[in-house]
């Protein structure tokens, strides 16, 4: 992988250093011998620095380019369902169709949990925010299967991952409920994973609940296009509570909670807190020009993207879903209104295009998500169910390396060098 060396010049010191070729991507030079001269690398943030290995995902924000194992992220989300890039994830290949039935058994058997789980939630205020309970429930599963929890077994390990991914859906599904006082609805095995999803989500127990199929595939949709994004802050918390040999559900609740902050799950949740904040078409020139000024605060979120530099290609699938939802709905909301003459202009009007400000995945997905009737304090939980199997998969990657070292950052210290401690009576 080493084919060539670069040298550093410190101090009058050259120190020669491998450079990495990667199956795709930029060079990366191995810093990992510093150390042994006296010098480590500064990055806050770790804008320029990679953490590990991974044979997960791709991202070439640059040109717009997502693979999972190889496969664009269009393809998966048009091609395949939610289930089926779970396996793909976790297993490295497509799953078979016989490898995909034994799959999708596996994970419907195991969406039940618990009757603990039930009396769990009692603990918690009505008004807690579903994201602090699904933080505590996943921790707490650990606890419910402690006998399971062989980190270097690769079966316990799949036991695992599996359990999660069927039972996250039912745990923020029972948040939702607690929040608003229903009674929790039981997963139902004759339902896909996304249909059983809604069904927990908004059925109650006086009247049946009637799935509209093209809200269950966007609902899919925005399963699969949230699966995994390669070593974002969620990722590699969990990675790092990983690496300390934790168990998974305390790894998961770890990654849960990272994707609890407003700078990294709650984008589509401040797109409609800014829809809200424009309130109506009539609006919308104002809060352009406003958008355009440099010195004015206000800030369009849902367009534009940290890493894709040219478009979002999550956004493309997500915009086909998002239509179709809102055509079949029908639903007449102002707000809704607003996010659809925001998308025109942003495709239409030079500043936009110039500026690379097109809509994002979290815009279309926030506004899928207003459309089938989520309240936005639900909008980061679902972004956690999922991204779980993304979470797993690199934990069970990561576990399943043969010298896998504890997370151990440096520090560049600023604070005071040795002095000398004074008795608290002097």
């Amino acid at each position: 992988m080493a084919d060539r060396k670069a040298t550093l010049q410190i101090d009058g010191q050259s120190i020669e250093l491998p450079v990495l070729s990667p199956a795709a991507g930029k060079d990366v030079v191995d810093v990992r011998t510093l150390g042994k001269h006296g010098y480590f690398t500064f990055d806050p943030g770790f804008l320029a620095t990679g953490s590990c290995e991974s044979a997960i995902t791709y991202i070439d924000g640059e040109n717009g380019v997502l693979l999972h194992r190889g496969y664009p992220i269009g393809e998966l989300a048009t091609k395949a369902d939610y289930l089926e890039v779970c396996y793909m994830l976790l297993h490295g290949e497509a799953p078979t169709e016989e490898q995909y039935q034994e799959f999708k058994s596996t994970i419907t058997k195991h969406t039940m949990v618990h009757q603990g789980i039930h009396n769990f939630f009692n603990g918690f205020r009505r008004d807690a925010h579903p994201m602090a309970m699904l933080c505590a429930v996943t921790g707490a599963l650990s606890s419910f299967y402690h006998d399971d929890l062989d980190i270097h077994d690769e079966n316990q390990r799949l036991r695992s991952a599996y359990r999660l991914i069927a039972k996250i859906p039912t745990i923020a599904a029972m948040a939702y409920k607690f929040s608003i006082g229903q009674p929790f609805v039981y997963p139902r095995n004759d339902l896909g994973y996304a249909e059983n999803f809604l069904n927990m989500m908004f059925s109650v127990p006086a009247e049946d609940y009637e799935i509209s199929p093209a809200v269950a595939r966007a609902m899919d949709r925005i399963f699969t296009l949230h699966a995994d994004h390669e070593q974002n802050a969620s990722t590699s918390t969990v990675r790092l509570a990983g690496s300390s040999g934790a168990n998974p559900y305390a790894c998961i609740a770890a990654g849960v909670a990272s994707l609890w902050g407003p700078a990294h799950g709650g984008a589509n949740e401040a797109c409609l807190r800014m829809l809200a904040e424009i309130g109506s078409v009539e609006n919308i020139p104002k809060y352009i020009e406003k958008a355009k000024d440099k010195n004015d605060p206000f800030r369009l979120m849902g367009f534009g993207h940290r890493v894709y530099k040219n478009t979002d290609p999550r956004a493309t699938v997500m915009r086909e879903s998002c239509h179709e939802v809102l055509k079949e709905l029908n639903r007449d909301d102002p707000l809704l209104d607003v996010a659809m003459e925001l998308e025109r202009i942003a495709l239409e009007d030079d500043y936009f295009i110039e500026k690379k400000l097109f809509p994002n995945v979290d815009f279309y997905s926030g506004i899928v998500l207003k459309a089938i009737g989520i309240p936005t304090n639900m909008f980061t939980v679902i972004f956690a169910l999922s991204r779980t199997v993304g979470w797993v998969s690199h934990w069970h990657e990561m576990m399943g390396e043969a010298n896998q070292k504890i997370g151990r950052p440096r520090q560049l210290y600023t604070g005071y060098t040795q002095r000398e401690f004074s008795p608290i009576k002097k």
